[in-house]
């Protein structure tokens, strides 16, 4: 009989509660860390409440693991050189960590690849705002280098009026300034790697949000081409390399007339990608949990056609929900709040058309 793994994982969210739960069928225990004592991943494991910075809780958390992973890139980098200095294996790595977690360093690693991005500049100053805009043009964005995710930590720059409020909003942390792309769609591209090196990459995923936070993917993309594919495989290969990067990573694209612009990336799975559970070969979670094992790593391929609607706020009717076909209700049991990621529904199809047609019940029963 094998021996039973353990899985320490910093962060017990959404997350980490679907990570725990990808881990059971595998015969791998998962234990938290998490801040709230009421962290919805305790479902699937013991939970250490504690900061994520606390190196006792740290210690504690990670004690007796085969690996340490995180469920989110806001997990402070020394964090992860702790537990490494302890003679922990932590996955993701800390560069993978940390680069994610300072937009100019991102978009750095972009361009060292050769990945286009939007044309962008540091700000560190009112007159580097000023000389950043007189280059890139109206619009612009106005952004936070660290912190910030759903929308937050940005401003839109449509007119000179607005350099004052943003400046006022943003202007006591270190920024960046993007110039506006144009671009047909958002889409996003899910990829694993093992510690072997071994790499698996989901068919892209077309994203809609709404206020800065992602409402609906549908996977595979519509239209999706094998170029198209092969040019977000390459991409997403060059990054997962040049990091060493071990377990998922989500690439946030735009789907440009001159080829794929790369917005962002974090270093885990993402929300783009609760599809997998119920419309791929193996769901992002597991393929996680595999990869920073060490175990082989999972088939990536789509079954049919995949749409994933947020609960944002609060949690649609139940039985609404599940009375449209083919819907898979996920609840993260999370008291509802404005802007609070509370759920999700899955519909799968064997058609795109079919998958349009569930995806048009199932947003009129959500809205009711």
């Amino acid at each position: 009989m094998a021996a039973p793994l353990q899985l320490s994982v910093l962060g017990g969210g959404q997350l980490g509660r679907m990570l725990g739960l990808a881990a059971i069928p595998l015969g791998v225990s998962c234990r938290f860390l998490d801040p709230s004592p009421t962290a919805g991943a305790a479902v699937a494991g013991p939970l250490v409440v504690g900061s994520l910075d606390d190196r006792d809780a740290l210690a504690e958390v990670a004690r007796g693991s085969d690996a340490v992973t995180y469920e989110w890139e806001g997990v402070p980098a020394a964090s992860g050189e702790f537990l490494i200095g302890l003679g922990h294996r932590v996955d993701p790595g800390v560069r993978s960590l940390a680069t994610s977690q300072d937009r100019a360093d991102e978009k750095e690693l972009f361009e060292s690849l050769g990945i286009a991005t939007a044309p962008w500049r540091r700000v560190d100053s009112r007159t580097d705002l000023d000389a950043a805009v007189a280059e890139l043009g109206f619009p612009a964005i106005l952004k936070t280098r660290r912190g910030g995710y759903d929308g937050k930590g940005q401003m839109r720059i449509a007119t000179s009026s607005d350099l004052d409020p943003a400046w006022a909003a943003l202007g006591d942390a270190s920024l960046v300034c993007e110039g506006v792309v144009s671009f047909r769609r958002e889409l996003s591209v899910l990829a694993v790697r093992g510690r072997d090196g071994a790499t698996a990459v989901w068919p892209l995923v077309e994203n809609t949000h709404h206020d800065g936070i992602l409402h609906v993917s549908l996977a595979p993309a519509p239209g999706l081409t094998d170029a198209l594919q092969h040019d977000a495989e390459t991409l997403a290969g060059a990054v997962l390399d040049a990091l060493e990067h071990v377990g998922v990573i989500c690439i946030e694209l735009f789907d440009t007339d001159h080829g794929l612009v790369a917005n962002e990336f974090a270093p885990r799975v993402h929300n783009s990608g609760h599809w997998t559970i119920e419309g791929a070969d193996t769901s992002q979670f597991e393929n996680h949990v595999r990869a920073v094992l060490g175990l082989p790593l999972g088939s990536t391929a789509a079954r049919g056609h995949s749409a994933m609607v947020n609960a944002i706020g609060s949690l649609p009717d139940r039985a609404a929900v599940l009375a449209c076909p083919s819907a898979h209700f996920h609840d993260y049991d999370k008291p509802p709040r404005a802007g609070r990621k509370v759920g999700h529904v899955t519909v799968t199809a064997n058609t795109p058309d079919e998958r349009d047609a569930r995806l048009a019940v199932l947003q009129r029963a959500v809205a009711t």
